[in-house]
């Protein structure tokens, strides 16, 4: 009963939230990608309406005052983390950096 009320009273508030429904299956929320590559699942039934919300809202999913309200330009692509599976850019190291060639000196050579 907690799912079925966040799917069908939360659900609507969020921006690039979808509900699929699968007969069957077990509820779960299913993370893609800006490519729809999925990312992770995460299990539904055991968890209250509340828990189910602050989740959503922790994973950079923007909630609405009402399903109709405009949604700020800085949330239009929310959630908005990067995936997981991306690194921070690496500083190079000194032993990485290329030598530093003399002005007069031949690539070639």
């Amino acid at each position: 009963p907690q799912v079925k009320a966040f799917i069908t009273q939360d659900i609507p508030l969020y921006h690039n939230l979808e509900m699929k429904h699968l007969p069957g299956a077990d509820p779960e929320l299913v993370l893609l990608s800006h490519r729809y590559e999925e990312l992770e699942r995460i299990p539904l039934s055991d968890m209250t309406r509340e828990e189910i919300n602050q989740l959503v809202q922790e994973l950079g999913f923007y909630r609405k005052e009402t399903p109709d309200s405009p949604v700020p330009e800085e949330f239009r692509f929310a959630p908005a983390k990067p995936p997981p599976t991306l690194l921070p850019p690496q500083v190079p190291t000194a032993d990485k950096i290329p030598p530093e060639r003399d002005e007069g000196e031949h690539p070639d050579l």
